[in-house]
């Protein structure tokens, strides 16, 4: 085994100005959402998706509304729904953690239908544009998920296993895989 284990210290706070933290898991939602509208105004633009370049710009509120909620309420109901029945004010705590990957799709699934349906757009040609944009923020919730230390790999042997806690053993880390593929 290599000598140069690397002990997970990273700090989830990117910046702090103050008494107010802006977490790198709030900068990937952000980032992840500009990004993926400018990526969008480029396939529109270009034409390589057969939407009105201005779509997202009217969009991306659906869109984010859809995904923080549909995130939320995923995470209440998938993974600690004991908690948040006895606790239902600590639901709309989003700054304290607690958001699920199947939650934001589905939020963002009844978003792009909802929407669509509204504007008297192709459905399936906003969900194609959406689709080419969701790497990006997938990409950087990873990321933000290996700066938190969650959703940690498997145990390893392996030279660049990460030791993510006190008292851990090397894991994989698995988010940065994630983040890769």
């Amino acid at each position: 085994m290599n000598n140069y284990i690397f002990i997970h210290n990273l700090n989830p706070v990117a910046i702090e100005i103050l008494n107010l933290r802006i977490y790198w898991y709030s900068l990937a939602y952000i980032f992840g959402f500009l990004f993926s509208l400018y990526y969008s105004k480029y396939l529109t633009k270009k034409k390589i998706i057969d939407l009105n370049t201005t779509i997202m710009d009217e969009f991306i509120t659906w869109a984010v509304v859809g995904v923080i909620i549909g995130g939320r309420i995923g995470y209440v109901l998938f993974y600690n729904f004991e908690f948040y029945i006895i606790n239902k004010l600590e639901i709309i705590k989003i700054w304290q953690g607690g958001m699920s990957f199947h939650g934001g799709l589905i939020g963002l699934i009844l978003s792009m239908i909802f929407f669509s349906k509204r504007k008297k757009i192709d459905g399936f040609e906003l969900a194609n544009l959406v689709t080419l944009c969701c790497p990006i923020g997938i990409f950087l919730g990873r990321i933000a998920n290996f700066i938190n230390g969650e959703l940690v790999g498997r145990p390893t042997d392996q030279s660049w296993g990460v030791i993510f806690s006190t008292n851990d053993i090397l894991r994989h880390p698995s988010q940065l895989y994630e983040a890769i593929f």
